[in-house]
């Protein structure tokens, strides 16, 4: 990335040979003996991205070189003014890059800001990075000022007929990273679909770029239309081609970012129940979001002897690959202990804070088992450091009160009292992660009276059906909505900046 300190290093040297410059036009003009010039370190930029960084000539300062003793010194002042610009927009243009923080809002940047360099107002940039033997990585297509219709027209065209689609192509190393097409109609051996495309939609002229890397190769291309014969000046094609090389890094480095996510999110669905079990007298339902960072929120229902049913829903500390370690080691021993002792929710819950405390010391979690028998329409629960359930029906909308307790993990001997409570036919019991509400982005005061708003406002036709009362929900108290993201889908960050799962397990008791 260029620094802005670079700029002002060359803004001082170039000042320095504009002065030696002037000291040398002043002696020759009073026949005075010629002082030394003051020192200086060689007057270019640094390299970016590995590429040689030396610039060009501005186009607009090349001129007769005026004869006067202070020509030199307006020449070099014109010549470092046009430097200093295109080097304020290159740093600035990458800094938009590099807060970018997903592939499809980097492709989008990168397309805007090539078009402002080149003079250009619609283009578009095509990602095909290599992909894996054990992977198929689909290609991705983002246009500016070009619409759905119009892409498809593109890729009508053969790839050998079209500037960037050579650049695609060619698997071998490229000699230039750059094809440019002045006249595309004036061009006698241009293919006639291309042709026709061309006249449809209106552009005469194509300047493309590869976006290559020195560890992935090739990734892909960009390429901008002009709509009369045209292309870029020699100082354009220089500062669009050391753009296309950093946004080729900060491409990779997105992709292997994206690639790791949904792996660890493929992992977590995998921990994860595979179905839900059928037990009679209650329909369940559950809404799984996961954030892409691997998180460790979980859910589980298991059936119990005499027709009981288990729930559950918790939340371990931490992201990535070790927090899915944790959550799934944590679920099967709680598959385990409700099996054991599940009419005891808290027996349960102790049981799975000594095992915590004894495995992973260093790790906290928070819980809620619930033990449910649908036929009597009774539940038992406990939360350890977890939000309390909500009741959803047609004669009221209210939390369970549960008792404050501590998460697990977080002291010495955990211990609370558990909840009885007594669904009434045709209510539904949400079970939810934190979350849930932390993606909100509200206090926490304010989001729990949004879930409780959302739920109470459930329309009487979906009561009937736990998996429509989450997803109205999800819709009304989240910003991605329901279907927002889900296994291998990028992140998707709340209203606070911070990537959270989300779960909410329906119960519908009959």
């Amino acid at each position: 990335m260029l620094d802005i300190g670079s700029v002002v290093r060359v803004h001082v040297d170039a000042l320095i040979v504009a002065q030696n410059h002037a000291v040398v036009c002043d002696a020759i003009a009073r026949n005075a003996p010629v002082r030394k010039p003051v020192a200086m370190s060689a007057p270019h930029m640094p390299k970016v991205a590995g590429i040689d960084s030396v610039v060009p000539a501005p186009a607009h300062t090349v001129a007769p070189l005026d004869e006067s003793p202070g020509a030199p010194v307006i020449l070099i002042q014109d010549r470092l003014a046009g430097w200093v610009s295109d080097l304020t927009t290159l740093h600035e243009l990458t800094e938009r890059l590099a807060r970018t923080g997903s592939v499809d809002t980097a492709l989008n940047e990168v397309v805007r800001a090539g078009a402002a360099l080149v003079g250009s107002s619609r283009g578009l940039v095509v990602l095909e990075p290599a992909a894996r033997a054990d992977e198929r990585v689909p290609g991705t297509t983002v246009g500016l000022g070009l619409s759905h219709a119009d892409l498809g027209q593109l890729e009508t065209v053969p790839r050998g007929a079209s500037s960037y689609g050579r650049l695609l192509d060619d698997t071998a190393e490229p000699a230039t990273a750059a094809e440019s097409v002045g006249d595309v109609l004036g061009d006698p051996d241009l293919d006639p679909l291309h042709r026709e495309v061309a006249l449809r939609l209106g552009y005469s002229a194509t300047y493309a770029v590869s976006l290559v890397t020195d560890t992935a190769g090739r990734i892909g291309a960009a390429v901008w239309f002009y709509d009369e014969p045209a292309e870029p000046v020699e100082r354009q094609r220089h500062l669009v081609g050391l753009y296309a090389r950093y946004a080729a890094e900060h491409l990779t480095r997105l992709l292997e970012l994206e690639t790791a996510r949904a792996r660890e999110a493929t992992i977590a669905d995998e921990l994860l129940p595979s179905r839900l079990p059928r037990v009679p007298g209650v329909r369940l339902a559950v809404r799984h979001r996961t954030s892409g960072y691997g998180g460790g929120d979980w859910y589980d229902a298991l059936p119990l002897p005499e027709g009981a049913l288990g729930l559950a829903v918790g939340s371990v500390s931490g992201t990535g690959p070790s927090a899915l370690a944790a959550m799934g080691r944590l679920r099967a021993s709680l598959r385990a202990y409700a099996v054991m002792e599940g009419e005891d929710p808290v027996a349960v819950l102790s049981d799975l804070e000594l095992l915590l405390r004894l495995t992973e010391p260093a790790r906290t979690a928070t819980a809620l088992f619930a033990y449910a028998e649908p036929a009597l329409r009774k539940i038992v629960l406990a939360g350890a450091g977890h939000a309390p359930p909500l009741i959803v029906g047609e004669r009221r909308t209210e939390f369970v009160e549960t008792t404050l307790s501590a998460p697990l993990g977080m002291l010495s001997c955990w211990e609370a009292p558990s909840v009885e409570l007594s669904p009434a036919p045709g209510e539904t019991v949400l079970l939810y992660t934190d979350g849930l509400l932390r993606r909100m982005g509200d206090p926490m005061d304010r989001a729990f009276a949004r879930l409780h708003a959302a739920a109470a406002s459930v329309p009487r036709s979906l009561r009937d059906d736990p998996g429509a009362i989450a997803d109205h929900v999800l819709r009304l108290v989240l910003p991605d909505g329901p279907h927002g993201a889900g296994p291998g889908a990028r992140p998707v960050e709340g209203a606070n900046g911070n990537a959270e799962d989300v779960v909410i397990l329906a119960a519908l008791f009959e």
